[in-house]
């Protein structure tokens, strides 16, 4: 026998035996079909990484195996038994346990509700052993702890995640699929729910994770899985994903070629990646006229100061960062910013006019345009009709008359939106999405089509609220140089609000750090990412989870 035959017989008896397989499981919506023969192998006490482009089918891989959907072709076996149509509650029996991504709370209830409910699968467990697991993961999170008797819809986005992950600890799965861990959250939250998530595996718990970010998901698994249009693309080890440029691409993003154009003309196909620019200094900055003034502004919630007394301008074509722990304020601000939200005290003003008592058409209407970090799009229409209603704005002829019997200027009016939905629905490589009901596509997707409508609106001055969220991490890395030529061709000016670090520190002029409401710092990248009060209460250590996007340092 051969050492070539006794490597192999070693490794045949040392293998260890899969807790999970997927063998050409397929998935259908409403008669579309979403995966496609899709197989899969989890070896026991191992973690996998599940990734891929947006819409690829990965969350509703994860919804098969839990018993959300019922696959209409091939099996899943669990623990050597045939789980294919097994229900929710029989698969949670089993011990196949998920943290869907978003938000994964009942809104309603308290922390300690959330406790005693996930305690539905122990009842046959020793109390004092379920007591000394609760007891540790709240050490671990004592501010879940502090918020003990609060709803848990009152939490930060990064608290709820806590939660759900202190009650998947506490339950001890034997199966753990988590999706989206860090969908929204700041990276000091991400070191600690890596953290848990490890411990959680410490246990003995078998683990897949869906992460858009390659970075945070390689962090954890040796092994991945990458899927695109519902089929599995590549698996193997995840050193040798890290080479496949040919899967790790941008889909959505593509730059074209740049060009010039005067200031405030929108020519969607011309925006695309652009040489990088160098940043204005403080100098520059201070003489460009302000074209949004924040002044005192203040929000109280049932007594308690969400924003206290904030104040900042946004230079004419700069783009201002706003950073902070989950809970900081940072979206209430937008929200009062866009009036969404009455504020207590203080002013806004928009291109020189006092816009605080006004409603949020109305200074949608004098150029303030806004994105949502949940895509807040319209899911009844399609992809196109979304991005449509993005340029109402720029309707010329709005005469009912004219409309009712089309007439010469409201076919040109209706021709002239085409021809920008199309361009956009070009540049954003929207077109296989183009006649989808928004209802139908994943996360990420809705994002882009979020982004489309933003552009569309072709404001003077854009907000955006966590732009890469639930987008994959080479969308992100195209994200960066694709803001940049949308602020160069059109003049706008961009408050982005972001926890990719390398993304917001690459495209912002200046950064503001917010805490508790207020505001903590604000200057170049540089000074305040080194800021000591930003590095403990926002960025942490370090590592993986402030290189969500680009090369991680070795």
């Amino acid at each position: 026998m051969t050492a070539t035959d006794t490597t192999g017989i070693s490794q045949a008896i040392s293998a260890p035996e899969p807790i999970l397989v997927c063998q050409g499981v397929e998935v259908a919506y409403d008669g579309v079909q979403v995966l496609f023969g899709v197989d899969l192998e989890v070896n026991e006490g191992e973690i996998i990484a599940l990734l891929g482009t947006n819409g690829a089918g990965k969350s509703t891989l994860l919804k098969a195996i839990s018993g959300l959907v019922d696959p209409i072709g091939g099996t899943i076996h669990f623990g050597g038994e045939d789980i294919t149509h097994a229900d929710a509650v029989a698969t949670s029996r089993m011990g196949i346990l998920q943290v869907p991504g978003g938000r994964a709370v009942f809104p309603t209830l308290s922390v300690e509700e959330h406790f005693k409910v996930g305690g539905w699968l122990l009842a046959k467990e020793d109390p004092k052993d379920v007591a000394g697991r609760q007891h540790q993961v709240l050490e671990r999170f004592p501010r879940l702890k502090e918020r003990w008797n609060q709803m848990a819809g009152n939490l930060s986005g990064g608290e709820q995640q806590q939660l759900a992950l202190a009650m998947v600890f506490v339950a001890q799965p034997r199966l753990l699929v988590i999706d989206e861990l860090t969908l929204g959250l700041a990276p000091t939250i991400v070191e600690l729910l890596l953290e848990l998530v490890q411990a959680i595996h410490d246990q003995g718990c078998t683990i897949i994770i869906v992460e858009q970010s390659v970075n945070v998901a390689l962090s954890l698994a040796s092994r991945a899985y990458f899927m695109e249009k519902g089929e599995v693309r590549f698996h193997g080890p995840t050193a040798e994903l890290i080479e496949r440029t040919d899967i790790l691409r941008s889909v959505f993003l593509q730059g074209a070629t740049g060009s010039t154009s005067a200031p405030g003309e929108l020519e969607v196909s011309r925006i695309g990646s652009v040489a990088a620019v160098p940043r204005r200094t403080a100098a520059e900055l201070a003489q460009a006229p302000a074209v949004l003034e924040v002044s005192g502004l203040t929000k109280m919630f049932g007594g308690i100061t969400a924003v206290n007394d904030v104040t900042f301008d946004v230079r004419k074509g700069e783009i201002l960062g706003l950073i902070g722990p989950n809970g900081a304020g940072k979206t209430t601000i937008v929200d009062l910013i866009s009036g969404l939200l009455p504020a207590d005290g203080g002013t806004v003003r928009l291109l020189g006019e006092d816009v605080s008592r006004w409603g949020p058409a109305r200074r949608a209407a004098r150029g303030l345009g806004r994105s949502f970090q949940d895509a807040r799009i319209f899911a009844s229409l399609t992809v196109a009709e979304n991005v449509a209603l993005g340029l109402e704005r720029h309707i010329e002829v709005r005469d009912h008359l004219s409309s009712l019997l089309y007439l010469p200027a409201m076919q040109d009016s209706e021709a002239d939106v085409m021809f920008t939905v199309n361009e956009l629905i070009d540049l954003l490589n929207l077109e296989a999405f183009r006649d989808k009901f928004v209802s139908e596509l994943s996360t990420g997707s809705r994002r882009i089509v979020d982004l489309a409508m933003a552009i569309a609106h072709d404001p003077s001055v854009l907000i955006l609220d966590e732009p890469s969220s639930g987008i994959a991490q080479r969308e992100t890395e195209a994200l960066g140089p694709l803001l940049e030529s949308i602020k160069a061709e059109t003049g706008c000016s961009m408050l982005v609000i972001e926890h990719d670090m390398p993304l917001i520190t690459s495209i912002s002029d200046e950064i503001l750090a917010l805490d508790l409401g207020t505001i903590v710092v604000r200057g170049t990248p540089d000074e305040v990412i080194n800021h000591p009060y930003v590095i403990e209460s926002y960025l942490g250590t370090g590592g993986v989870a402030n290189q969500r996007s680009g090369v991680v340092a070795s």
